[in-house]
C-alpha cells in the first residue's frame, strides 16, 4: 500500500513541488527572520484562488487548486511588502495572467515571476530581496535534494542544469576578466535565492519551451540578461526581471523546435508528450508544434 500511494503520489510532479516550497517556507518561517509569514501565504493563496476561480468559471476550463498553492508558496517565499494587500495583488495578477495571456495552449510568463514583478513595478511599498537566504549549507542540501526529486519527474532538470552553467560561467568570466579572487563567484553561487529560482522558477513546464534544445536556449538567454542586468542597470532581482521578460521566446521556439507538451499527470500507455490541456480535453504531442 505505501509503495501504491507514493507510485500515485509520484505521477504528478506538483505534488514534489508543493512538498519542497513548503518545507522552505516553514525553513524561513521557523529557523531565519526572512520576512516570511503565514499572513503572507493566506494573502497570496486568497489572490491566487480567486483568480483560479474566476478563470474557470469564464473559461471553463477544469479547476485546479496545486497550481495556486504552488504560485502562493513561491510569492510568499521570494516577495516581501508592508501590507499583505501586496501579497493578495501578486497572487491575483500570477494566475490571472495564466488564463489572459496565453498562447497555443500554452501561457506564456510564469505565474509567480510575473506576480512579483508587476506588483514591485506598481508599488514602492513592494520589493524583491535576494540576499535573504544567505549561503546557509542546510538550505543547499534541501534545495538541490528536492529539486532533483521535483525536476526528475517533471523533465525540467535540464533547464536548471544549463540555466546554473551559463550564470556560473558569466560569474566566474567575470572575476577572471576584474582579477578578483575566485572565492567571489563561488560565494554567490551558493546563494539560496539563487537555487529557488533555478530549481523552481525557470522550470516551470507549462511556460517554458517544449523541446530540450529550446529550453536550453532559453536558459542561456535568461542567464545573460540576467547577470547584464545585474552588473549593468544593477537591477535587485535581475533573474527575476529577466525571465518575464524573456517569457514571449517561449512560443517562438515552441514554433521553430517543435516538441511534445508536457502533461502533469500522463495517463497509462501515455508518456509526457501527451497534453492535458486546461480545459481537460488531451491533445497528441505534434498537434501543437507550427
Amino acid at each position: 500500500m505505501p509503495l501504491q500511494w507514493l507510485a500515485s503520489f509520484s505521477r504528478d510532479a506538483r505534488n514534489w513541488q508543493i512538498t519542497a516550497l513548503s518545507g522552505l517556507f516553514l525553513m524561513a518561517l521557523s529557523l531565519s527572520d526572512f520576512g516570511t509569514s503565514i499572513w503572507a501565504l493566506s494573502a497570496a493563496f486568497a489572490g491566487a484562488i480567486t483568480a483560479q476561480l474566476a478563470g474557470t468559471r469564464l473559461t471553463g476550463a477544469r479547476f485546479e487548486w496545486k497550481s495556486a498553492l504552488i504560485t502562493s508558496l513561491s510569492l510568499s517565499i521570494l516577495l516581501r511588502a508592508t501590507d499583505p494587500v501586496f501579497w493578495f495583488l501578486a497572487g491575483l495578477v500570477a494566475i490571472g495572467t495564466k488564463f489572459a495571456i496565453r498562447y497555443n495552449r500554452k501561457h506564456v510568463f510564469n505565474p509567480a515571476c510575473i506576480g512579483i514583478v508587476t506588483v514591485v513595478l506598481l508599488f514602492p511599498s513592494a520589493w524583491i530581496s535576494p540576499g535573504q537566504w544567505g549561503q546557509a549549507p542546510w538550505f543547499i542540501a534541501f534545495a538541490t535534494g528536492f529539486a532533483a526529486l521535483v525536476l526528475s519527474s517533471a523533465k525540467r532538470l535540464d533547464i536548471a542544469l544549463g540555466f546554473l552553467a551559463v550564470f556560473a560561467a558569466m560569474l566566474f568570466g567575470r572575476a577572471l576578466w576584474l582579477g578578483d579572487p575566485m572565492v567571489i563567484p563561488m560565494h554567490q553561487m551558493q546563494s539560496g535565492a539563487l537555487l529557488v529560482f533555478a530549481f523552481f522558477m525557470i522550470t516551470d513546464p507549462r511556460s517554458t519551451p517544449d523541446s530540450r534544445a529550446g529550453r536550453l536556449i532559453f536558459a542561456a538567454s535568461v542567464a545573460l540578461l540576467a547577470a547584464w542586468l545585474s552588473w549593468g542597470p544593477h537591477v535587485r532581482g535581475s533573474m527575476l526581471y529577466a525571465l518575464a521578460i524573456l517569457a514571449p521566446l517561449t512560443p517562438i521556439l515552441d514554433r521553430l523546435i517543435p516538441a511534445g507538451r508536457f502533461q502533469w499527470t500522463p495517463k497509462e500507455g501515455h508518456s509526457h508528450e501527451t497534453e492535458t490541456s486546461d480545459d481537460g480535453q488531451r491533445h497528441l504531442a505534434g498537434a501543437t508544434g507550427a
